[in-house]
C-alpha cells in the first residue's frame, strides 16, 4: 500500500465522520474512526540452485526493479593495522569498475540507461543495490552482479578513496558534533572494533590487494541474500538469477571471525575535548541492549517517552520550558548482532552547559523511579502503532524489511506481531525496562567546548580528561 493511498484512505474517513448528519460542527475531541486496519504485504522466498536466498515481491504499479544484496561482512572484520578498510572495500567495489568494465565506461553505461549500482560496507553488514527500468533489467542485473562479485578495483579509483579518507582525517576535527559522535562510541565500546576508528597510519596501510583479498573471504554466494522487488516476471527472474550466480564447486567452507560481544562494563567517566565556539555539544550514553531482549517493546516505548518525540520529557522541559536547546534527544540503538548503544545529546549555548548536563540527568534518572503516566502510555502506543505501516510504502521496502528477518536472525513473527507486544507493554513494564537499561551513574560523558564559558566546571561530575584533538595528525606532517 502506497503511502497515497494511506493518506486518501483517512481523509475519507475523516469526511465521513464530518459528514454523519447534522449541521453541528464536528468537536474533534469526540470524533471516532473505524479501526485502521493494516497487514503487512508478505514476500517469497525462494532458494537459487547456489544455495542463496532470494526474497522476491512483484509489483506491477512502474516499470522499474530494485535489487539489494545483503552480506555478512563489516568494519568489525577489519584485520589489525587495517582499520577502514571494510568501509573503502566497498566504496570501491562500485567506484572501481567490475567485470572488466572500467569504471568510466560503467559510469556512462549506466547513466544512459537511467539506472544505479551502488555499494557499501557498514558495521555489520555488506550491500549492493540495483535500481533499473525494466527494459534495461537484463544488462544492468549483469553489471549489478560483476560489482558484487567481480570488482576490479582500478588501481587509480583504490588510490582516490584512499586520499578521501585522508582528507577525512585531516578535517576530522572542524565539527565538533562529529568529534563527539566520534569519541563518545569509542568511550562506549572501548578497544572493540564497534569503537574503532581510522588513522592515517591504517589508511596508508590500506592497499588494492588488501581490498581483493577482503572481498574474496566474504562476498560470496553462501554469505548473502537477495531481496527483489518491482516489475518483472518470476520465473524470468530466477532464471537469470541462477544464470548469474551458478552452482559451483565446493569451496572452502564459510568461517566468519569470531567477535565477542563488548563487555558489560559500566562506569561513569567525563571526557573534554577545547574548541573555541559558543556552542556546547554534549552526548551521554552507554551500553544497550540486542534485538533479542525479551522488553525490546518497553523500550521501544521508553524511548519514545524520554526523548524520541517531539513531545518527549527531554524535549518538553529542556527546549520547550527551558529554552536551553534547539535539539535534544535519546534514544537506545538496538544492536542487531552485537549490544547497542543508549545515548542522549544535545547542543546548547556554553554559559548553560552545566545546567543542561544536570538536568539530562535528572530526566533520565525519573525514568528509574516512578512510573510513566497513563497518557504517556497511550500517546507512546498510538504512534508506535499507527506510524508502523509507513516502513512498508513500496514494494523494496517490504520485501527488504523481510529478508533483513532472516539476515540478522529475527523471529520469524517479529514483524506480524510487533503491534500486538507494543500494545500489551504496561506502565510497570516501561519502568522495569528504565530500571535494567538505564545507568545514569555510569553514563559516558563527552563535552566539546570552551570550558572557560562553561556555568559550572565539568569536574562537578566527575573526574574530567581532556581529549587530545591533535594526536590523530598525518605521519610527515
Amino acid at each position: 500500500m502506497s503511502r497515497l493511498l494511506i493518506i486518501i484512505f483517512l481523509l475519507l474517513q475523516v469526511s465521513t465522520a464530518l459528514a454523519g448528519g447534522s449541521d453541528r460542527k464536528a468537536d474533534p475531541r469526540t470524533m471516532t474512526f473505524q479501526e485502521l486496519r493494516f497487514e503487512i504485504p508478505s514476500a517469497e522466498r525462494v532458494v537459487l540452485d547456489c544455495g542463496m536466498p532470494v526474497y522476491l515481491l512483484q509489483d506491477r504499479e512502474l516499470p522499474i526493479v530494485s535489487v539489494t544484496a545483503m552480506v555478512h561482512v563489516g568494519s568489525i572484520y577489519d584485520p589489525p593495522g587495517l582499520t577502514g578498510l571494510a568501509g573503502l572495500t566497498g566504496s570501491v567495489m562500485r567506484s572501481g569498475g567490475a567485470g572488466g568494465v572500467t569504471p568510466e565506461v560503467m559510469d556512462d553505461e549506466l547513466e544512459f540507461m537511467a539506472a544505479a549500482v551502488e555499494s557499501g560496507i557498514g558495521s555489520d553488514m555488506g550491500t549492493v543495490s540495483m535500481t533499473s527500468l525494466t527494459k534495461h533489467l537484463g544488462r544492468t542485473l549483469t553489471i549489478f552482479s560483476d560489482v558484487l562479485l567481480k570488482p576490479d578495483f582500478a588501481e587509480k579509483r583504490v588510490d582516490i578513496a584512499r586520499k578521501q579518507l585522508v582528507e577525512a582525517l585531516r578535517r576530522q576535527n572542524d565539527d565538533p558534533k562529529g568529534i563527539a559522535g566520534r569519541e563518545i562510541a569509542r568511550a562506549i565500546y572501548g578497544s572493540h572494533p564497534l569503537g574503532a576508528v581510522p588513522t592515517f597510519a591504517t589508511a596508508a596501510a590500506i592497499t588494492r590487494q588488501g581490498m581483493i583479498d577482503f572481498h574474496r573471504r566474504y562476498f560470496r554466494t553462501d554469505n548473502m541474500l537477495l531481496a527483489v522487488a518491482g516489475d518483472f516476471d518470476r520465473n524470468d527472474m530466477l532464471s537469470r538469477l541462477n544464470e548469474l550466480f551458478p552452482k559451483r564447486a565446493a569451496a572452502e567452507p564459510r568461517a566468519l571471525p569470531v567477535v565477542p560481544q563488548p563487555p558489560a562494563e559500566f562506569s561513569a567517566t567525563v571526557l573534554y575535548g577545547k574548541k573555541d565556539v559558543n556552542q556546547s555539544v554534549i552526548r551521554m550514553g552507554h551500553l544497550g541492549l540486542t534485538k533479542d531482549a525479551p522488553d525490546l517493546h518497553a523500550v521501544r516505548i521508553l524511548d519514545y517517552i524520554l526523548g524520541g518525540s517531539f513531545t518527549s520529557r527531554l524535549t518538553m522541559e529542556i527546549r520547550t520550558n527551558q529554552g536551553l536547546a534547539y535539539n535534544v534527544d535519546s534514544h537506545f540503538d538496538i544492536g542487531r548482532l552485537y549490544t547497542g548503544t543508549f545515548i542522549a545529546e544535545t547542543e546548547t549555548k556554553a554559559e548553560s552547559t552545566a545546567k543542561t548536563i544536570g538536568l539530562m540527568q535528572k530526566l533520565i534518572a525519573d525514568m528509574t523511579r516512578e512510573p510513566v503516566t497513563d497518557q504517556e502510555l497511550k500517546l507512546a502506543k498510538e504512534y508506535i502503532i499507527n506510524s508502523f505501516m509507513f516502513g512498508f510504502t513500496s514494494p523494496s521496502s517490504i520485501v527488504t524489511q523481510r529478508a533483513r528477518l532472516e539476515f540478522y536472525g529475527y523471529r520469524p513473527d517479529y514483524l506480524d506481531r510487533y503491534r500486538e507486544r507494543i500494545a500489551a507493554v504496561s506502565s510497570a513494564d516501561v519502568l522495569a525496562a528504565a530500571r535494567r537499561y538505564l545507568k545514569p551513574e555510569a553514563f559516558k560523558l563527552v563535552v566539546i567546548g570552551n570550558s572557560e564559558q562553561f556555568d559550572k566546571p565539568l569536574s562537578s561530575f566527575g573526574t574530567v580528561k581532556e581529549l587530545d584533538l591533535t594526536t590523530h595528525k598525518e605521519p610527515g606532517r
